[in-house]
């Protein structure tokens, strides 16, 4: 048939498929700066409440790492107090006040700087906020580096030249940051520790105790019946010679 009518035969009509596919272009895609302007309305006091908060986060990572520490600080001093090292120990219980210190100082600044975040009158107090911010990220990074880890805790009853030389570095730094109140409590502490590590030495070892002088079972003396006539003896003269007086 092609060939008798000379004329190339027209293809059948193309049908619609019922996934017809949208010749429309893409959506952009939103700009979070641009939807409702929420982004764009980030204060400085919204970005000093979330300072805050990663300050106080990494606070309370601190206080669960150094509260081993603490732990591990007083098995020390107990142990150089069993062995009679007295210094050591001292200096154990330094190093673990002048953490906690540190700890309980961010803590209380965080507090403080919570309620000025949250202050009505933020804009008035800005610049006090972002210092104090600024401050306890330095406190923080104290913390951080005063941490260490185990190992800096047993270098405190070390006794080759680099643990001595870290026990003088670590001493040398607390007698210019502990306070007088922290030294005393201190020593409230290294007292109460040194009896508690004397009676457990005592519970463990009852010969080292000293011992007590023997009560005596054997009865007082009695006083002899002439002392107790002594006395009216004498009352006797005073009443014989009260007569010749009168005489």
């Amino acid at each position: 048939l092609l060939g008798l009518s000379g004329s190339t035969p027209k293809p059948p009509p193309r049908e619609e498929s019922p996934f017809h596919t949208c010749t429309t272009p893409p959506l952009p895609t939103p700009n979070p700066l641009k939807m409702g302007g929420n982004a764009s309305k980030v204060t400085a006091q919204d970005k000093a409440i979330l300072d805050l908060k990663l300050q106080r986060d990494k606070l309370h990572q601190y206080q669960r790492r150094i509260t081993v520490l603490t732990d591990k600080e007083t098995a020390v001093a107990k142990q150089m107090l069993a062995k009679g090292d007295k210094p050591r120990a001292l200096l154990a219980l330094r190093r673990k006040k002048y953490q906690e210190s540190l700890l309980q100082k961010t803590d209380a600044q965080l507090e403080q700087l919570e309620k000025l975040t949250s202050s009505v009158e933020f804009a008035m107090i800005q610049k006090d906020v972002v210092f104090g911010l600024q401050q306890g990220t330095k406190v923080l990074k104290e913390i951080h580096s005063e941490m260490g880890g185990i190992e800096h805790v047993e270098k405190l009853m070390g006794e080759t030249a680099d643990a001595i030389a870290y026990q003088k570095e670590v001493s040398d730094m607390l007698g210019g940051r502990i306070s007088v109140q922290d030294e005393e409590e201190v020593e409230d502490e290294l007292a109460a520790l040194e009896a508690s590590v004397a009676a457990e030495d005592a519970a463990r070892n009852p010969a080292r105790q000293p011992k007590l002088p023997a009560v005596p079972d054997t009865e007082l003396p009695v006083p002899e019946p002439a002392e107790a006539e002594e006395e009216p003896a004498a009352q006797q003269r005073v009443r014989t010679r009260q007569p010749m007086l009168a005489s």
